[in-house]
């Protein structure tokens, strides 16, 4: 009688779930969007952040009630505090792209709220320019797909690659639907963090096509979805071990770390989650669904049934 290798979860036995949750994130994520709209900031539609500190006493109230009897309609506050000094403070962010009436806004505020002069700067940026950072990080984006179809293509076969893309896309919808639907601002550090939660999502994923790969001489006695099962159970505990020892530094920036880091660690704590669940609960079944349709493991499919089987071993086979 043959043991069982080892007490394994059986992740794919659970496909069609992951596959309606991922439908149903989906879904809510590509509603969000036409419904909330994306909150862009001003590195990408232009206009002026002015940055009040040590503001004392005054509430958000004041200061957009300031602002408003300018003539100033809808700016954006925002709370913040000082890295250095810990004081408190206000980003202010409004559509005007001259920098010298943005200035006057700003020394009309500080004059009315009683404010010293040194304490407030601002910064305007031009709506062309806005449009470039637009325009490169869709380049960006474009060509890191090409390269991760060829890379996957020429390393392992292109149904991986595919497959990778998919689940690549699948975690930004997700995440740009997570920014719709909080109202968050969309700033080029976020961008850039989405950049990079690509190439985290592609190495989880490639962990886990290279174990498969690694295992397909054990296709012979079993279904690609048992040998697939076996080798997500294999990386299991590697991917959780390098997701929480990556997530700990990340959400320590999104909680202590200023406005800047801040921006950038609420998209990579995100992604980070979202990578590794997606390279076991999308990418995973995807490929194993996709690569028993062929010739050869649809047989094996119809030998040992399409669901997850108990794995063995050439050496257990031999005792």
């Amino acid at each position: 009688m043959v043991r069982p290798f080892k007490k394994e979860i059986n992740f794919l036995k659970h496909r069609r779930f992951f596959f309606v949750l991922a439908g149903i994130l989906l879904l809510v994520s590509a509603a969000a969007l036409p419904i909330r709209g994306l909150n862009f900031g001003i590195e990408f539609v232009g206009g002026t952040s002015i940055n009040f500190s040590n503001t004392g006493d005054i509430g958000i109230e004041e200061m957009r009630t300031t602002f408003e009897e300018m003539g100033i309609e809808n700016p954006i506050i925002q709370t913040s505090v000082n890295s250095e000094s810990g004081t408190a403070g206000f980003l202010v962010q409004i559509s005007e792209m001259d920098s010298d009436i943005a200035s006057g806004y700003k020394d009309k505020v500080v004059e009315a709220l009683g404010l010293n002069p040194t304490t407030a700067e601002s910064n305007t940026v031009s709506s062309s320019w806005g449009a470039e950072v637009a325009r490169t990080s869709a380049i960006a984006f474009l060509v890191a797909i090409v390269l991760i179809i060829a890379y996957m293509a020429f390393r392992f076969e292109y149904k991986m690659g595919v497959t990778a893309v998919i689940t690549l896309i699948h975690d930004l919808v997700i995440i740009v639907g997570v920014y719709a639907v909080l109202g968050r601002e969309v700033t080029p550090n976020g961008v850039a963090a989405l950049l990079n939660i690509m190439g985290y999502s592609l190495y989880d994923t490639v962990v886990v096509f290279h174990r498969i790969n690694d295992n397909l001489g054990n296709t012979e006695r079993h279904s690609f979805m048992t040998v697939a099962n076996h080798s997500i159970n294999q990386v299991f505990i590697r991917t959780i071990n390098t997701t929480l020892s990556t997530l700990i530094p990340v959400v320590a920036m999104l909680f202590f770390g200023g406005e800047t880091l801040k921006d950038f660690a609420f998209a990579m704590a995100i992604g980070l989650v979202l990578g590794s669940y997606s390279s076991i609960a999308i990418a995973s079944p995807i490929y194993a669904l996709w690569k028993q349709r062929e010739p050869k493991f649809k047989r094996l499919a119809q030998k040992y049934g399409e669901n997850v089987d108990t794995f063995t071993t050439e050496e257990q086979l031999q005792n």
